[in-house]
């Protein structure tokens, strides 16, 4: 590969020196190149620790030797650029340091060399604390279908799964996706997670969930649902946001356009494109209420495959992001104060729903929903309702977390009949409850048991 000299655009994030050294706040910074930095005045961040301060970096052209802006943004190089701040008789050399993403490395190295007959295989489960984790297994053949995947296991004990003293637990493949990163024949491999005993651990809803799926597999339950989420930079902040105070009220940001109304928008792209090639059922993607805030639709998805696919999708999504330094939150209320919360809204229909005249099947699912509306609350979160207290407060487009409601076209009910549901006489409702770090599986079973089978408190 030959190496052009290019003019590439970098945004030095942070300055940060220690102000035991340095107690007054810099006025300019020096790249080592030809190309000056200025620190602003009026970014000037508070204390990393107690003797750790930092200072933010205008956006300025370096020269430097790379490939091309692709290579930059594709090989996993490590570029650092050392700047010398001058202050009266003392002077600092701050250092920051870009990591590319390894994204076209791997397609690189996998076009290139081959990988001598073998497949890597991803294997992704869930935590204690419903977080993802995933570690790698190379096999000799590839894979299509998760029973051609070996059962693996891994140190539970590190997870909050298993003692130190007997801490292996087990990860058995369920479903078989194609890797977007590392590309053909690699393959993503979601796991259900077991202790020692063969038993299912506590986060693991998926295995009762695949029993009620299979009680109602007659239904053919659909599912579509919305998970909104929402950026963050490194010190936890609604990317793009100011560094000091909150950008103009809500309003222009719901599937906004523009610099300035619009943060991340690469990375939803890139998001997009990875779950199209994975074989995830998305249907779409849409910029949210609060700025920072995004949307991404998966479905219609029958039975145990919405779980699938939407942790498949989240994996997705956090792993694109780490190749821009920024942090997916997943929780309901990231911003205290008049922002919106953020929500998983779960569509749902069910055969006869969805056949003409089917809006009376409908109907009778809300009545069962509204009977049942304190045990579903305790499903829609991982902790019972504590988090989705913090965002069904009936303001920002939802329903209070005590009191169960339903209309036609009313965002701020439980259940939302859409309009051209009411209008054609059959199709699906909306449940606006779940919340946006909610168990798929545990949504979509608690939905079923009430709607289907027929469970009552």
């Amino acid at each position: 590969m030959q190496i052009e000299d290019r003019c590439f655009e970098v945004q030095l994030e942070w300055l940060q020196v220690d102000k035991r050294q340095f107690p007054q706040i810099p006025l300019s910074a020096r790249s080592n190149t030809t190309t000056s930095a200025l620190i602003r005045r009026d970014s000037y961040y508070e204390s990393l620790t107690n003797n750790l301060i930092a200072f933010r970096v205008e956006t300025h052209q370096l020269r430097l030797g790379l490939l091309d802006h692709r290579t930059v943004a594709g090989a996993r190089k490590r570029l650092t650029i050392h700047c010398v701040a001058s202050l009266g008789r003392y002077s600092f050399i701050a250092r920051h340091t870009i990591m590319s993403a390894p994204r076209e490395t791997y397609k690189a190295f996998s076009a290139q060399r081959g990988q001598s007959g073998m497949v890597v295989a991803t294997y992704i489960w869930i935590d204690d604390h419903f977080n993802l984790r995933q570690k790698s297994k190379v096999l000799d053949k590839p894979v299509t279908k998760p029973e051609e995947c070996p059962v693996w296991n891994f140190d539970g004990s590190s997870t909050g799964q298993a003692a130190g003293q007997n801490s292996d637990c087990w990860i058995k493949p369920v479903a078989v996706f194609k890797d977007p990163f590392r590309l053909a024949p690699n393959v993503l491999v979601l796991c259900d997670v077991y202790a020692y005993d063969d038993k299912p651990v506590r986060t693991n809803k998926r295995a009762s969930c695949v029993k009620v799926m299979e009680q109602a597999k007659a239904a053919k339950p659909w599912f579509g649902i919305e998970q909104e989420y929402t950026l963050l930079n490194i010190r936890r902040q609604p990317l793009g946001w100011p560094d000091l105070g909150y950008p103009g009220p809500q309003g222009p940001y719901y599937c906004g356009v523009g610099t300035g109304t619009i943060n991340g928008r690469e990375i939803v792209e890139a998001h997009l494109a990875a779950c199209l090639y994975a074989g995830i059922t998305v249907s779409g993607t849409n910029a949210e209420v609060m700025p920072s805030q995004w949307e991404f639709q998966v479905g219609p998805c029958e039975g145990i495959a919405m779980g699938d696919h939407l942790w498949i999708a989240r994996y997705l999504l956090q792993t694109v992001a780490e190749d821009y330094d920024v942090m997916v939150s997943f929780d309901p209320k990231p911003i205290k104060g008049d922002w919106n919360g953020a929500g998983c809204h779960t569509n749902y229909s069910t055969l006869e729903m969805r056949q003409p005249g089917g809006i009376k099947a409908i109907n009778d699912a809300v009545a069962r929903l509204s009977a049942r509306h304190a045990t579903h609350i305790k499903q829609y979160d991982p902790n019972e309702g504590a988090d989705n207290r913090r965002r069904l407060t009936g303001l920002h487009e939802t329903a209070s977390i005590d009191q169960f409601s339903a209309g036609v076209a009313n965002r701020g009910a439980s259940i939302r009949i859409p309009r051209h549901v009411d209008a054609e006489g059959c199709g699906y409702l909306e449940d606006r409850r779940p919340s946006s770090n909610c168990d798929p599986y545990s949504v979509t079973e608690i939905i079923v048991r009430t709607t289907v089978l027929g469970e009552t408190d």
